[in-house]
């Protein structure tokens, strides 16, 4: 399947909706309205930068978790339902979805609001976070936005890695945002301690999951994370666990480290991630961006599926194709052509092509790339040359 198509439109509205739900849902003082940009400011740069200054109980400050709630929980929400109908997840009557890390209910939402197919199938649904303010605020814009259904929403106050759960073990796993908070104090040296941290990660996954369940995981899209995303696919192929997206294949990483050749020539910093445009994003949640100081052209995301299914595959493999997945923007090549680069069983690979073809193959397309005869390699990057 490819990946991050444009939303559908009953998403598109949905989420339109999701600022205006959450200040009717959660009213906001007028006087208190003109401080949420800096409000937004304030936890965007304890999520980072001052990640050293947070508490661990920072949502239930109601300035924060005002700013969380019209701020990263509707960007969360945008980033999700650009990615989950892209996945191939398979949920049937009866089964249980366990969120880790789920914040107010982030991943229970967006499933509502982009998998409708779904919303008439008894599910449970067991939303774990250490924040009750968070969870109780996610129970209440469940309810104002799903109303009675077929769902069941369980929340449980907790640590991810010491709560017990009740019942049978989940069909799907998910965990967006949570693992960055684990490892970030890891040094950047520090590999072993980054390699023990991801097996401790698997190992906790995989304990609240079926055998046959789906994982999910989502990170930031940036190096560190991506770092993360490419040991935990590995561990979970030592452990009979495929990854089932983004990977178009179950091979070595060709991004264990983060590093390649660079299109310099130089070494640079390569890692899984994926970002695309943000012009369908909901229009007041853009204009509280920009007041914020935090513009989002692109939204930036590393991320796995893995499962004990087969994993995604085009349709056409042979001697002279290769299953591939784009994981790049386009840029310019000599001779008005354009490239994008690709992630496959035998490493990077260079897509090159006419320039209208290019823009046409976005970042997350699975794709059959056609390998030059003979094969050459790229001789700044080392990718295997490819046309679609």
């Amino acid at each position: 399947m490819n990946l991050f198509a444009p939303l559908q439109a009953e998403t598109r509205r949905t989420l339109d909706g999701i600022p205006a739900l959450i200040d009717k849902t959660f009213p906001l003082p007028g006087r208190f309205r003109s401080a949420l940009p800096a409000g937004v400011a304030e936890l965007s740069r304890l999520l980072t930068s001052g990640r050293g200054e947070r508490s661990l109980s920072y949502l239930g400050r109601p300035n924060l978790l005002s700013a969380y709630l019209r701020y990263f929980l509707p960007w969360n929400l945008y980033r999700l339902c650009r990615l989950l109908p892209g996945l191939d997840i398979p949920l049937a009557a009866g089964d249980a979805v366990t969120d880790l890390g789920s914040g107010p209910l982030t991943c229970a939402l967006a499933l509502w609001i982009c998998r409708p197919d779904l919303r008439n199938l008894p599910l449970e649904f067991r939303c774990v976070d250490r924040s009750g303010p968070a969870l109780e605020a996610g129970k209440k814009l469940f309810a104002a936005l799903a109303g009675e259904g077929a769902w069941t929403i369980r929340t449980v106050k907790g640590d991810a890695g010491s709560v017990t759960l009740r019942g049978k073990p989940a069909a799907l796993i998910c965990a967006v945002n949570v693992f960055n908070e684990m490892y970030g104090d890891i040094p950047h040296g520090d590999s072993a301690g980054l390699r023990r941290g991801v097996e401790n990660a698997a190992g906790l996954l995989a304990g609240f999951a079926a055998a046959n369940a789906s994982i999910l995981v989502v990170e930031p899209g940036v190096p560190r994370c991506g770092e993360f995303i490419s040991l935990l696919r590995d561990i979970f192929i030592q452990g009979k666990r495929r990854p089932v997206s983004p990977c178009p294949h179950a091979g070595p990483c060709p991004f264990p480290g983060g590093i390649a050749h660079g299109p310099s020539g130089a070494n640079k910093n390569r890692w899984c991630h994926f970002a695309f445009a943000t012009t369908d994003a909901p229009k007041e949640l853009l204009r509280l961006s920009a007041q914020a100081g935090l513009p989002k052209e692109r939204a930036v995301l590393s991320f796995l599926l893995a499962g004990m299914g087969a994993g995604s595959r085009p349709g056409q493999t042979g001697q002279t194709t290769l299953p591939a997945r784009v994981i790049s923007d386009a840029f310019p090549l000599p001779d008005k052509r354009s490239g994008r680069y690709c992630c496959s069983g035998r490493g990077l690979v260079l897509l090159a092509g006419e320039q209208a073809s290019i823009a046409d193959t976005p970042s997350g397309a699975l794709i059959n790339a056609v390998l030059a005869e003979p094969e050459r390699k790229d001789p700044k990057s080392g990718a295997l040359l490819a046309a679609l």
